[in-house]
């Protein structure tokens, strides 16, 4: 578990192709004398498994699904990545709760400066845009943000100096995709509604059954 506060930044030292799934090698400027070989380590907001532990760095096996699943695709040696270590559950929650399970990739349709901030927008596929919420949390990179306003096809984060400063985060460009993890809480929420709502419908005769999403698509409302 993590918070999406980015501890380090990450340089990817070597990669090795694993049929299709990949060994990185990463080095990173956190002392990790106290970090073990099966220790949990998000990088770019993935939680990965150390496999191999130095002081200043370590390595890391990805399964074919976080690869096909992430922006680990397209990584590069020299590439620069956000690393956080798990949480402590003594530790104060500064971010939110984040699993580092990713579920899909957004790309950067604009970015504006206003103020001292920096304006993201990224557009994302219907499924996860479907999972946020204004002043909502979302974890881009695995960095915690909260969203300004969002869409059926994009959603829009302000980035503070600080942020831009010690994440990947003020190195990106239009075009560029990003690792996308929507609000673990509110995707149970929304699977047990659903489920509840399903279920009760189910049990009715078909013209005593109320609003459902069944009901709302045959509409034409989704």
């Amino acid at each position: 578990m993590f918070t999406g506060i980015i501890e380090s930044f990450g340089t990817i030292r070597r990669i090795e192709p694993k049929g299709e799934g990949k060994v990185l090698s990463i080095g990173c400027d956190l002392d990790l004398s106290a970090t073990k070989i099966g220790d949990s380590i998000a990088v770019n907001g993935a939680c990965l498994t150390a496999v191999s532990v130095e002081k200043q760095g370590f390595q890391v096996d990805m399964a074919p699904e976080t690869v096909e699943r992430t922006t680990f695709k397209h990584l590069t040696v020299g590439a620069r990545v956000n690393i956080e270590r798990a949480l402590r559950l003594a530790d104060r929650i500064d971010g939110h709760l984040v699993s580092g399970h990713i579920d899909g990739t957004g790309t950067i349709s604009s970015l504006v400066r206003k103020s001292n901030a920096l304006i993201l927008r990224i557009g994302v596929p219907p499924k996860l845009a479907g999972d946020m919420i204004e002043k909502g949390s979302v974890a881009i990179e695995g960095i915690s943000l909260t969203i300004n306003h969002c869409t059926d096809t994009d959603f829009e984060v302000s980035i503070i100096p600080y942020t831009a400063d010690i994440t990947t985060i003020g190195q990106k460009k239009v075009g560029d995709e990003v690792n996308i993890e929507t609000d673990m809480i509110g995707k149970y929420i929304k699977k047990i509604i659903l489920q509840k709502s399903s279920s009760k419908n189910d049990a009715l005769p078909e013209d005593k059954k109320g609003i459902s999403m069944d009901l709302l698509a045959r509409n034409g409302f989704l």
